[in-house]
């Protein structure tokens, strides 16, 4: 793969599912040829933009190289199609079919260069999928309020943000992350909410994950109990669990404790594997 030689945004065009997609995305700290490369894979509101200065916190603490993107249907990506909708399947969609795609669009060879991973919500779904999925691919993950299965706490907070964006300036706020904000809020919403999305459940998945795991989760998340991560670390040996007094979003929360966390265990998990 050449090697990035710079920050600024750049647009892949990743043909799947029948359709040419342009995909943003960044390359941080590129000039690290030498040192690992962490995936950002961000929530199902998030894009690029939505990390703010965290990914540069992270890869500033970690010593190592960046690449973030923003998903099909969010920032300045394509949007989604608004006749089109996301099936209950979509998280393995993107973890089994588009993450290698992309993968493949911008010269990124995960079986030469396995990058480590550190996903949110939806994108920790997908990071637990995709290190499931190719054990030969993946360095290590770590997954900061995850879902394994659908809870109804899940359930409420989807539906009380639905009246939010409906009622409220939810949508106009969102503009300033994501060029067509219907697309990403309702391909996620309506999924979720989608009676056939409840009996959606990973858990027959975990055990097939080789890499090292790190599992994140706020006591006050509105979307989840610490039911996700345990449920984690009872399916994938050695996942090391980090609960935080925060909310949905621990990176936004705890932002310093949450980069030295990812940083130490993307440390010590590169040493033992050397050392063994």
């Amino acid at each position: 793969m050449p090697a990035p030689t710079d920050t600024a945004a750049h647009i892949a065009h990743v043909e799947w599912a029948g359709y040419l997609h342009r995909i943003e995305y960044q390359w941080l700290a590129p000039e690290k040829r030498d040192r690992p490369l962490l995936v950002f894979l961000h929530e199902g509101l998030g894009s690029i933009a939505i990390w703010k200065d965290f990914p540069q916190k992270l890869c500033q603490a970690a010593n190592c190289r960046g690449l973030l993107f923003s998903r099909w249907g969010y920032g300045q990506s394509s949007p989604r199609a608004a006749h089109e909708h996301w099936q209950p399947d979509y998280l393995h969609q993107q973890a089994q079919q588009f993450l290698p795609a992309f993968f493949a669009a911008i010269g990124l060879d995960a079986a030469q260069d396995p990058p480590w991973i550190y996903g949110h919500s939806d994108g920790g779904s997908i990071a637990l999928i995709y290190a499931a999925s190719f054990a030969d691919r993946v360095a290590g993950i770590a997954v900061a309020a995850p879902h394994i299965f659908v809870e109804d706490v899940a359930l409420d907070g989807l539906a009380k943000i639905k009246k939010v964006y409906e009622n409220t300036d939810l949508r106009d706020k969102l503009m300033r992350y994501h060029a067509d904000p219907d697309s990403a809020f309702w391909g996620w919403n309506r999924a979720w909410l989608n009676p056939a999305f409840r009996n959606w459940n990973i858990q027959d998945l975990l055990p097939s994950i080789r890499c090292p795991v790190l599992a994140i989760q706020g006591y006050s998340d509105e979307y989840a109990t610490m039911a996700q991560i345990d449920g984690i670390a009872a399916q994938v040996p050695g996942t090391r669990l980090l609960k935080l007094e925060s909310g949905h979003t621990p990176h936004r929360d705890q932002p310093e404790q949450v980069a030295q966390a990812v940083a130490d265990f993307i440390a010590t998990a590169r040493y033992a594997s050397t050392a063994g």
